[in-house]
């Protein structure tokens, strides 16, 4: 058993590390951005280029990609030299579609994919260099136009099989891409109350005030706004007072008036009616801790003024 366990011991010391670059990709938040990046640490040989597909599941449209490395800055299909050699322009990490039309994807911004190209350029060259570029950080930033799934691979043409080039060009580096990725991108809601909300074709009708949405409206707050130490203060006195009682076509005159219907209901012929004032006395002049925030159930999000 002792000769077994020194045999083991001295096969896991002589084993080397299995090196690789892992390619990774990954959704900012819930947003419509994704950020590619790249591993190459347990690598002695330094990453020298990348050529990569990023392709879209549907109809959604790659609207942006912009380059992220400041190590992988070189981007060989726009950099633009000028006759005396002077570099006039980086460019961009999007691979002209012209230059190869057959292993080049379409690009942004109407696009459902992009191909990425990006080299290092430094000098003196080798791992020991203090001017190497790093082994591992992000390479690009990519803007979708809406949920999709994203799928990276090697773009053969400019990288070879494995779409990373060494900078010993005789290394054939075994590239690991990720799983395909599916983005759901998250869409804010436009309208502060929901269409679900019984009072919902009245806000309509009334042109969607967005008094309806403030947090303590329905506890008589029709500005929004707090006076010193009271939410349901003066201001929403006077204007209570301007909409008491009016039919529609009058209060329709009022500024703000429908601001000052607390139940958003009517009664009789009256949107501001005696319902709205016994709420209103409940709470008028009253600290923030007796004027609590509205049943948030029929809204998307509060307004402010």
């Amino acid at each position: 058993m002792k000769k077994f366990l020194l045999v083991l011991v001295v096969l896991l010391f002589a084993t080397p590390a299995l090196a690789a670059v892992n390619i990774t990709v990954a959704q900012v938040g819930d947003t419509n951005e994704v950020i590619i990046s790249w591993d190459a640490t347990t690598e002695t040989n330094l990453v020298r280029a990348f050529g990569l597909n990023v392709q879209l599941s549907n109809d959604a449209n790659v609207i942006s990609a912009t380059g992220l490395s400041a190590d992988y800055y070189i981007y060989p299909g726009t950099i633009q030299i000028n006759a005396s050699g002077d570099v006039t322009s980086l460019g961009s990490i999007v691979a002209p579609w012209a230059d190869l039309p057959s292993d080049t994807l379409e690009g942004p911004p109407d696009g459902n994919g992009v191909t990425l190209e990006a080299a290092s350029l430094y000098a003196p060259t080798g791992p020991g260099s203090p001017n190497a570029p790093a082994t591992s950080g992000d390479i690009a930033s990519i803007i979708v136009s809406g949920d999709t799934c994203i799928t990276i691979s090697a773009n053969v043409s400019r990288a070879g099989a494995t779409g990373v080039v060494m900078e010993d060009p005789a290394e054939v580096v075994t590239v690991n891409y990720p799983a395909q990725l599916c983005v759901t991108v998250f869409v804010p809601p436009s309208e502060c109350l929901k269409d679900t909300a019984l009072e919902y074709g009245d806000w309509g009708t009334w042109g969607k005030p967005a008094c309806w949405c403030y947090s303590r409206q329905c506890r008589g707050d029709s500005d929004g706004i707090k006076t010193g130490p009271f939410w349901v203060a003066i201001p929403d006195l006077n204007a209570f007072r301007a909409a008491f009682n009016k039919t529609d076509i009058v209060l329709g005159g009022v500024a703000n008036g429908i601001c000052s219907d607390a139940d958003h209901a009517k009664t009789g012929p009256f949107r501001v009616a005696i319902p709205d004032l016994s709420n209103f006395r409940v709470y008028f002049n009253k600290i923030e801790t007796f004027v609590p925030e509205c049943d948030p159930t029929d809204y998307n999000y509060w307004e402010t003024p």
